[in-house]
């Protein structure tokens, strides 16, 4: 199976050319930075002790942000490597303004490739995000005696099914995991059952916050119409049609507060035109976020089509609607809301953070709702009776800094 899985990747080494021009024409990636993916690094040969933290995209860079904030003050780290695969992710880790990290893009999993960044690196350490499952990178660290953690260990069903068709070349990957920090205990049994050798459950690193500050906010315009006007509730990480769902929402609170605005962002935004031209359609008025120009006063929707600024808004949303919930995707990440002290609704379809969604339903942050009455009832009743977000808040917190903690201690004994 290995033999095949290198054939397979050589021939992607072999069209990449093709596939970096076709992303960078499409802004889905660096016009100079691309060559870090293919083993010509922008950044001198490493000579200190170095960590090294993988991560695919997003998602994954901004769960371990509070993590290398405390690793940062070890004197003993002289130096922490993020890699992650998507240009959004580097924009993300840009706005954090570390001392002693640096961004590279992870190296196509081609076994010469991945013996060079190693070789250019020397980590002394390398931990890799949820279900980042390399398998010559993971060959080659094991080869130089390098610890290796599968740090928030993330395996659904799905990807379960996956590995378990080729159960002896799972067992070959898996078991060179020094340990294993699993976020929940689904992923537990299927390491197990997949040859990790040392599995701990810890929980989900994302109940964690980080006390940087990043650098972008809304500006002086921004904060002044947001103000004048009745934030009616924010729609995050939103897929196709679910826009429209939380659009239909809007026309029938907006009966009730004439004033009120509504906040869209978009899974991908790319697809921002396109939710554009169809919120048009319906006759209701849009501003683009990364449009520059003056806000309408008589702006429905407010679309933000940039990444990493999530946070800024949410800030100002007292209720938010959580995507990929209402379509059978698995649902996306409800903690940044949580953390920010959000209330949360979601859709049916929540497989991917199911244990989350079951913890936050408990302390009673999130609601489950099927249709637009439901959706629409829960946030006018959120918009009338005002809850104490503080209170959320702290919860989240004092879960996060638990997880934080443990995970930090289980690093730390293979430093």
């Amino acid at each position: 199976m290995l033999f095949l899985y290198r054939i397979l990747i050589n021939s992607i080494l072999l069209i990449s050319p093709l596939i970096i021009i076709y992303r960078i024409l499409n802004n889905k990636e660096h016009p100079k930075r691309f060559l870090e993916k293919i083993g010509i690094f922008s950044d001198k040969p490493n000579s200190s002790k170095l960590i090294w933290f993988h991560g695919s995209s997003v998602g994954e860079t901004l769960s371990i942000i509070p993590l290398i904030e405390k690793l940062e003050k070890k004197k003993n780290i002289k130096k922490i490597l993020l890699t992650s695969n998507t240009l959004s992710s580097a924009k993300v880790f840009k706005k954090y303004k570390f001392k002693k990290t640096i961004h590279q893009f992870f190296p196509i999993d081609v076994n010469f490739i991945t013996n060079k960044f190693l070789s250019h690196w020397k980590p002394s350490m390398a931990i890799f995000i949820e279900s980042e499952i390399w398998p010559n990178m993971i060959i080659n660290l094991k080869k130089r005696n390098i610890p290796l953690i599968l740090l928030n260990a993330r395996i659904t069903k799905k990807s379960f099914n996956r590995w378990k068709k080729i159960s002896i070349f799972s067992r070959l990957i898996f078991n060179k995991f020094n340990i294993c920090l699993s976020q929940n205990n689904e992923t537990k049994n299927y390491l197990k059952k997949l040859g990790a050798k040392k599995i701990k459950k810890l929980g989900n690193l994302k109940f964690s916050e980080t006390s940087l500050k990043i650098t972008n906010k809304l500006n002086k315009n921004q904060k002044n119409f947001f103000n004048s006007k009745k934030i009616l509730f924010g729609a995050i990480s939103t897929h196709n049609n679910e826009e429209i769902f939380c659009v239909k929402i809007h026309n029938d609170l907006k009966k009730n507060y004439i004033n009120g605005i509504t906040i869209i962002i978009p899974r991908h935004i790319y697809r921002s035109s396109e939710i554009k031209e169809d919120i048009e359609k319906m006759g209701l008025k849009v501003h683009l976020h990364s449009s520059n120009q003056k806000i309408s006063n008589n702006t429905d929707i407010y679309l933000v089509d940039t990444y990493g600024e999530t946070k800024s808004f949410l800030n100002i949303c007292n209720i938010v609607f959580l995507g990929g919930s209402l379509i059978k995707h698995g649902g996306q990440n409800p903690l940044e809301a949580a953390r920010l002290g959000c209330k949360i609704i979601h859709g049916p379809y929540i497989n991917n953070f199911l244990e989350v969604y079951n913890l936050l339903n408990k302390i009673k942050i999130s609601s489950k709702i099927r249709t637009l009455r439901q959706a629409k009832n829960i946030i006018n009743n959120n918009l009338i009776n005002k809850f104490n977000s503080k209170q959320i808040v702290k919860k989240i917190n004092s879960i996060g800094n638990n997880i934080l903690v443990k995970n930090q201690k289980e690093i730390i004994k293979y430093i």
